[in-house]
C-alpha cells in the first residue's frame, strides 16, 4: 500500500510540470525567441520578426499549461499578470491576450489562422500546428 503511495506521488508530481510547446501555424516562418515570447503575451510586441502581424493565444486561466506557461517563460505568477493586465486595461493602454478553454481550441485557432501564436502541452501537439520553442 506504501508503495502504490509513493508511485502515485511520485506520478502526480511529473504531471504537474508538463512541457509547454509554443505553436504557431504551419505557413509560419518566423523563428521565436523567449525574449519575443516575452514582449508578445505581455502586449509589448504586435508582430513577428519579419513585421507580419502576432496574435497570442492564452489558455484559460487555472489551466495547468497556463501556470507553467506563465512561470517558465514570462516569469511571473498568474496573480502578477492578473494585476498587471488589470492596470493596463483600466489605463486604456493594453488588452491582454485572448483566452480560449483548453489546449484544442488553442491547436484549431493556431491552424486556422497564420498570424496566431499560442501554448499547449507538448502531448497535445499534432502535425496541424508547428513547435516553434518548449520548455
Amino acid at each position: 500500500m506504501i508503495r502504490i503511495m509513493a508511485l502515485l506521488v511520485i506520478a502526480l508530481s511529473f504531471s504537474v510540470h508538463a512541457e509547454i510547446s509554443v505553436i504557431v501555424n504551419p505557413a509560419n516562418a518566423n523563428a521565436v525567441s523567449a525574449d519575443d515570447l516575452n514582449r508578445l503575451f505581455l502586449g509589448r510586441a504586435s508582430s513577428f520578426a519579419d513585421g507580419s502581424k502576432a496574435t497570442p493565444l492564452n489558455l484559460a486561466e487555472g489551466q495547468v499549461s497556463r501556470d507553467e506557461f506563465d512561470s517558465k517563460v514570462l516569469n511571473r505568477s498568474s496573480a502578477q499578470l492578473k494585476a498587471y493586465w488589470s492596470k493596463l486595461v483600466f489605463t486604456g493602454k493594453g488588452t491582454p491576450p485572448k483566452e480560449l478553454t483548453d489546449d484544442a481550441a488553442v491547436k484549431a485557432a493556431v491552424a486556422a489562422d497564420a498570424s496566431a501564436i499560442g501554448y499547449i502541452s507538448s502531448g497535445s501537439v499534432d502535425g496541424s500546428v508547428k513547435v516553434v520553442a518548449s520548455f
